[in-house]
């Protein structure tokens, strides 16, 4: 059995570069990280490390072994902070971590309606975009992800996680309220090839560029943002017009925006995203319960 702490010295020193620096690194003493490897190589049973002059130059062993150091260390730390959100979903205490525009609509629904009914559990708001916010839950960062995804962007499920859906999102297009195409019930998106663009996140930028393509042009992005209140403004303004999901209807609340339908229909997945083993718990269930209740009053899901 290979010592956690062992490794972890070894790969310090492998990623400084010397004993020394490792050591400072650290909070050690060298003599103390110096042990630390020779009792790591009495464990495997091989020379890590060689001098060359006066430089250590990893072996063959040790080459491979720092291959999987941080790899090792990852999944330590990643077991060490699952546990430990097991302990706190025990205790009543789940950590959510949504996309800005599910924070916005989703979550205060979901959390109004279990804390009338529930007021011991306690929430904690997290926000990140996808594929950020599922790594956060395999990290033991959050207990519950939501995320989205578009038609054929869909990655491998890890085995470890299980999926909710939870609604379908319908895309829109967002234009100044003088748009000559704001008066229609909705707009063909390639009746928009000559407009200015502002995008998104990573996904939907390369969902959007995805469907520009479809319909035969490359859209002119003149900005990019992932906050929807600067989004509104920034239309507002006349910068351009931009492709957002139905969710952000909800807040639109600038004088000046419209939303409108998008031709073709496109739609985002939204789902949540939970440990298989924390699956049962009583706090998880009570917070998936409230955004599946949050999600079914929303069109389209």
């Amino acid at each position: 059995m290979l010592d956690s702490r062992h490794i972890r010295t070894f790969h310090e020193v492998v990623s400084t570069g010397s004993f020394t620096a490792a050591a400072r690194s650290l909070g050690y003493t060298q003599p103390a990280v110096t042990q630390q490897i020779r009792a790591l190589e009495r464990e495997t049973g091989v020379p890590l490390f060689t001098r060359d002059g006066r430089r250590m130059r990893l072996t063959e062993a040790g080459e491979t072994l720092a291959r999987h150091a941080g790899v090792i260390l990852g999944n330590l730390g990643a077991a060490q902070q699952q546990l430990q959100a097991l302990a706190r979903l025990r205790a009543g205490r789940v950590r959510v971590c949504a996309f800005p525009s599910a924070n916005a609509t989703l979550i205060p629904e979901a959390m109004a309606a279990l804390l009338a009914e529930h007021p011991g559990v306690r929430v904690e708001l997290l926000e990140a975009e996808p594929p950020e916010s599922v790594q956060k839950l395999l990290a033991g960062e959050c207990d519950i992800a939501l995320s989205f995804s578009y038609p054929g962007m869909r990655a491998e499920l890890p085995a470890e996680l299980v999926e909710i859906r939870l609604m379908e999102d319908l895309l829109t297009v967002l234009l100044p309220v003088g748009h000559p195409l704001a008066r229609r019930h909705a707009v063909r998106l390639a009746e928009l090839a000559q407009a200015r663009w502002i995008a998104g996140c990573a996904r939907c930028r390369a969902n959007f560029l995805q469907i520009c393509a479809e319909e035969g042009f490359d859209p002119d992005i003149v900005f990019t943002t992932d906050d929807n209140l600067a989004l509104q403004s920034l239309v507002a303004a006349g910068v351009g017009i931009a492709v957002a999901p139905s969710l952000v209807l909800s807040f639109l609340n600038h004088r000046k925006v419209t939303g409108r339908a998008l031709e073709p229909h496109v739609r985002r997945q939204v789902c949540a995203y939970v440990l298989r083993e924390h699956l049962p718990l009583p706090a998880t269930e009570l917070v998936l319960d409230g955004l599946r209740s949050a999600a079914a009053d929303r069109v389209g899901c």
